[in-house]
């Protein structure tokens, strides 16, 4: 995630396989905070270290880390998933939480454009806007960011670890036809 963390909030947290490396989940009282993609490439040990360097208030795992974990194995693992999970909203602002629904509801096996999410959310002209909110998206696949592509299907803009290829990987993994580095989908616009 880029931007600040809230580190002082982030007292809970579990890890979760895949078949790529691991990943891990960060919570708050309020909700989940943070999600670390497998795609960092870190060993379970560097990621515990890399987990509590981040948020050195952290302890121990709760309910909602441990079913985010859970979701996000099976996910990884090719299954469709619902993320009706709690989010600490605090560090949003309010067009970034209007964004971030939005996505949330574009479906497992579909992309929308930067233009057309920001027309879902009344700013017909901040696509921009809505670039720079999925920059920020510190809860990847859960607020699932990679469903966002240029207007034309580009896959551009993704700042998880792996980039642009992180993104075709997991679109790939959601079944949809993605050549070089465009999405295929017929219902970009």
């Amino acid at each position: 995630m880029k931007g600040k963390r809230y580190t002082t909030q982030g007292k809970y947290w579990s890890l979760f396989k895949t078949t790529i490396g691991f990943g891990g989940v960060v919570a708050s009282e309020d909700g989940l905070l943070e999600v670390l993609l497998p795609f960092a490439g870190k060993c379970r040990d560097e990621l515990v270290v890399w987990i509590n360097s981040l948020y050195p208030l952290i302890a121990m795992e709760n309910q909602v880390t441990r079913n985010a974990a859970l979701l996000l194995e099976k996910y990884f693992a090719g299954e469709k998933v619902s993320f009706g999970l709690p989010i600490c909203w605090l560090s949003f602002t309010p067009f970034m939480s209007a964004v971030y629904e939005a996505v949330r509801d574009i479906p497992y096996g579909s992309v929308q454009s930067y233009g057309e999410v920001a027309s879902k959310i009344g700013h017909p002209r901040s696509a921009r806007g809505v670039g720079a909110a999925m920059a920020n998206n510190p809860l990847p696949i859960i607020i699932p960011c990679h469903r966002v592509v240029g207007a034309s299907g580009g896959l551009i803009g993704y700042s998880a670890p792996g980039g642009i290829m992180s993104k075709k990987w997991l679109l790939l993994l959601e079944g949809l036809a993605v050549t070089g580095t465009r999405c295929n989908q017929q219902e970009v616009g």
